[in-house]
């Protein structure tokens, strides 16, 4: 059964981290639904041909860019939950809906699921929990960042994680430069709420896997 991945032609994008990410726009529709326990070391690639590089990215002459992440999902009395992280830094501290992700971050010339399972253990401070990895595809955010993910079953006590941190001035032009967490804490969310307070366009990744997860049961 395929895996879930996504396709940019005829200059648009079939759908739609840092963290510092806020977006919107449509998921790609799925193939098929992945089956749980298989893994895909070589994910579909993305394809974005030259005429359509515009659509994928903020602003005139920047390169395309990629993220890679890791969705941690439990099973809890109210159905599947996953894992994600509040954004740190001062634009998000008094934010909420959109202001969460799953963890993830950007690479170039990596293997995207080693770079996934790199910016899991800096933003947690865990490994990757040992355990079959479901693809879960491609979602171009609004910001022009194509974000793969992969899941995994496993359990975290949200008080455990320990988050790498970024340097950013702040206020802006004071000259004063101060430390943040990539992610200032993490929680668990049933895939609804997840799809209320996350990033517009990883609502696709939860639907996809409540979709895996309904197949397999």
């Amino acid at each position: 059964m395929s895996s879930f991945h996504l396709h940019v032609r005829d200059g648009a994008a079939d759908g739609a981290g840092s963290s510092s990410e806020p977006s919107t726009g449509p998921a790609p529709a799925p193939d098929a639904a992945p089956e749980p326990g298989t893994r895909d070391d070589a994910p579909d690639e993305v394809h974005v041909p030259d005429e359509v590089h515009r659509a994928a990215v903020t602003g005139a002459g920047k390169p395309l860019r990629r993220s890679a992440g890791i969705v941690l999902f439990r099973r809890g009395e109210r159905g599947p939950e996953v894992l994600l992280g509040h954004m740190g830094g001062p634009f998000w501290r008094r934010k909420d809906a959109g202001a969460w992700t799953i963890p993830k971050g950007g690479y170039d010339d990596e293997d995207p699921l080693e770079a996934a399972r790199r910016e899991y253990a800096e933003e947690i401070g865990h490994p990757v929990p040992a355990g079959n990895l479901l693809p879960l595809g491609a979602v171009l955010q609004a910001n022009g960042k194509i974000v793969t993910a992969w899941a995994v079953e496993g359990d975290l006590d949200p008080a455990d994680q320990r988050s790498n941190t970024f340097e950013l001035e702040w206020p802006p032009g004071s000259g004063r430069r101060q430390s943040y967490p990539e992610l200032d804490r993490v929680r668990w969310f049933t895939l609804d709420d997840a799809r209320a307070v996350a990033v517009t366009a990883q609502a696709a990744l939860f639907d996809r896997l409540g979709e895996a997860l309904t197949n397999s049961s």
